[in-house]
């Protein structure tokens, strides 16, 4: 079986959130804050579950903006990569899920494979950094004004990452 680590980095708490929900939906998951991961955590792991949310105007979450040092590092070939992303979709249209969008650019290039890309018609924002070939790079959620479909979304997205 692949070891599969939930990485998160969350700042008010809604990050960690999902980030638990997630851990309760994958049996023999392991669920790492990023302010507390080395690059032994990440070489650990055959599968990769990354998730950060935008702060400002479209960065990264400020533990994973420290964490992606360790995380360019780190030997990512031929492993799986899911990222999944939080944002505010209304009050931030032209930025939402930047962060994610940011992670994925960063790490695209390290041989690593990408699973659980979303689609974006249920969404209402006009421009993202973490939309590529009109689908998201990860799971786009919106705890600010869809929490309600917050459960729905992960479920559904855990059964694309075929793990």
């Amino acid at each position: 079986m692949n070891k599969i680590g939930i990485f998160y980095g969350s700042s008010v708490g809604n990050t960690r959130f999902v980030a638990e929900k997630l851990y309760d939906l994958i049996p023999d998951s392991k669920l790492i804050a990023v302010e507390k991961a080395d690059q032994s955590d990440i070489e650990n792991c055959d599968f990769l579950i990354l998730g950060t949310s935008t702060w400002g105007v479209g960065g990264l979450q400020d533990d994973f903006e420290i964490f992606v040092n360790t995380l360019i590092e780190s030997d990512l070939n031929n492993k799986k990569i899911a990222l999944f992303g939080l944002g505010d979709q209304y009050t931030y249209p032209d930025t939402f899920c930047n962060g994610m969008g940011k992670l994925y650019d960063l790490i695209k290039d390290k041989g690593c494979k990408f699973v659980g890309k979303w689609p974006t018609d249920s969404y209402d924002f006009s421009e993202s950094l973490a939309v590529v070939e009109d689908s998201f790079v990860g799971l786009a959620l919106d705890e600010d004004n869809e929490p309600d479909l917050t459960d729905y979304r992960l479920q559904e997205w855990v059964k694309t990452l075929n793990i």
